[in-house]
C-alpha cells in the first residue's frame, strides 16, 4: 500500500512536534463523521475510528470532541483489527462554531483547522443580508478568513443592486459573484486555495455550495439537486460534513446547508466594525444607540449613512450573545468562556488570545 502525504492536507512541523508528545501513536486528520464514529486520513489510507472511554469522559462540552478538519492521535494506521481509537486532538488554529439544535443548546462545531471559510448565499430568493452578518460574525470569530460567495448570478435581476447592499455589510470580506450553470466566476474561487490549505463552504440549503464544490474537483462527487419550482430555492442536498482532497492541491470541507445559523460565539466589532467607528464619536462612551443625546450611530442612521435594518441587526445579534452592556474585555472574556469553558479546550486558551491579538 502506498504511503499518503499528509502534508497536502496541511500537516506541517508545529503539528508535528505537538503529535511526537504522543508516544506510540499517529497523526491522522479527521475527514468525516457519523454520529459517534469518525473516518480519519493517516499515512496509509482512511480509516475508521472512534474516540476512547476517557475522552468521552473528560468532554464537558461538543468542541471537546473531534470535529471534520482536526488533527488527532490515533491508536494505529489501518482498520484490519477493528476500528482505531483516538486519544487526543491537536490545538487547533480555528474552529468555526454554532450552537446546536435543540432545546439544550450546546456548542457545535461546524469545522476545524480551516484557512478560509466561503459563505455562500444566492442571488435569487435566499438573499438575506440579515443571515449574512450572521455568518461573517461567527467565521471572523472562528479565526478563518471569510469570503463572500454570491451564487446563482444567472437569475438575479438586480445584481448591480445587490452587490452594493452585500458590500456594505461585508466588513472588508472579499465577494466573489457565480452563476451555478456557467463556467462563470468559479474559477475566481480557486485562487483562495493553496496546498496544504484547508477552505469550507457553508451556507443555507440549495444555495450550490455541492455544484461549486463538484466544479472544483472536476467531477461530480456530490450529489446536486435542481431548484424547486415557485421560490427558487435549492433543494437539500449535502446530510454530513465531509473533507476532500482537491486534484489541484488543498482539502475542502462541504457542510449540510443550514437555513438559520444560531450563534454561539461571535466577533461583532469585526462584523459590524462600520458601526464599532461610528460609536467611537458617540458622546457617551456607554451610549445605547437608542435615546441618548450625542448619538453618532443614531445621526448616521438620520443623515442616510446606515441603515436601520443595519442597526437593528446588530442590536439582534448583541441581544443573542449577551453582549449588551459589556465592555470590550468582558466580551472577549464571555467569548472564551464559551468556546474554551471544556476540560480539553483550556490548555487552548493561552495560544488563541495570544493569536487572536496578533
Amino acid at each position: 500500500m502506498s504511503s499518503i502525504d499528509l502534508k497536502k492536507y496541511g500537516l506541517n512541523e508545529e503539528l508535528t512536534g505537538e503529535a511526537a508528545e504522543y508516544e506510540g501513536m499517529f497523526i491522522a486528520r479527521v475527514s468525516g463523521q457519523h454520529h459517534n464514529l469518525y473516518k480519519v486520513i493517516t499515512e496509509k489510507g482512511e480509516i475508521q475510528t472512534a474516540v476512547t472511554g476517557r475522552l468521552r469522559h473528560e468532554a464537558e462540552t461538543g468542541a471537546d470532541f473531534p470535529a471534520v478538519g482536526d488533527w488527532v492521535m490515533v491508536d494505529r494506521t489501518e482498520g484490519s483489527r477493528g476500528d482505531a481509537a483516538i486519544h487526543g486532538i491537536l490545538a487547533r488554529r480555528s474552529l468555526f462554531v454554532r450552537q446546536a439544535a435543540g432545546t439544550a443548546g450546546g456548542l457545535q462545531v461546524v469545522a476545524a483547522n480551516v484557512d478560509t471559510v466561503f459563505i455562500c448565499m444566492a442571488l435569487n430568493a435566499d438573499f438575506n443580508l440579515r443571515r449574512l452578518e450572521r455568518y461573517l460574525a461567527a467565521a471572523w470569530e472562528s479565526r478563518a478568513k471569510p469570503v463572500i460567495i454570491l451564487t446563482k448570478a444567472d437569475l438575479c435581476a438586480d445584481l448591480v443592486e445587490k452587490l452594493d447592499e452585500t458590500q456594505a455589510v461585508s466588513g472588508g470580506a472579499e465577494i466573489v459573484i457565480c452563476s451555478s450553470f456557467e463556467e462563470n466566476g468559479w474559477q475566481a474561487v480557486r485562487k483562495y486555495i493553496a496546498e496544504g490549505e484547508t477552505v469550507a463552504f457553508i451556507g443555507s440549503s440549495g444555495v450550490g455550495k455541492s455544484t461549486l464544490i463538484n466544479r472544483l474537483m472536476g467531477r461530480d462527487v456530490l450529489a446536486v439537486n435542481e431548484i424547486r419550482s415557485g421560490d427558487d430555492k435549492g433543494r437539500h442536498t449535502t446530510t454530513s460534513r465531509e473533507m476532500m482532497l482537491l486534484p489541484e492541491g488543498g482539502t475542502v470541507i462541504d457542510t449540510p446547508g443550514m437555513r438559520e445559523l444560531h450563534l454561539y460565539a461571535a466577533d461583532l466589532e469585526k462584523a459590524f466594525e462600520d458601526i464599532e467607528r461610528l460609536a467611537a464619536n458617540c458622546r457617551f462612551r456607554d451610549c445605547t444607540h437608542m435615546t441618548e443625546p450625542g448619538c453618532a450611530v443614531r445621526a448616521a442612521v438620520e443623515e442616510g449613512g446606515l441603515g436601520e435594518g443595519r442597526l437593528a441587526g446588530y442590536f439582534k445579534l448583541r441581544r443573542e450573545m449577551a453582549y449588551d452592556g459589556l465592555s470590550s474585555r468582558q466580551t472577549e472574556q464571555e467569548k472564551i468562556k464559551r468556546m474554551f469553558g471544556g476540560r480539553g479546550e483550556m490548555k487552548q486558551l493561552k495560544k488563541y488570545v495570544k493569536n487572536k491579538r496578533k
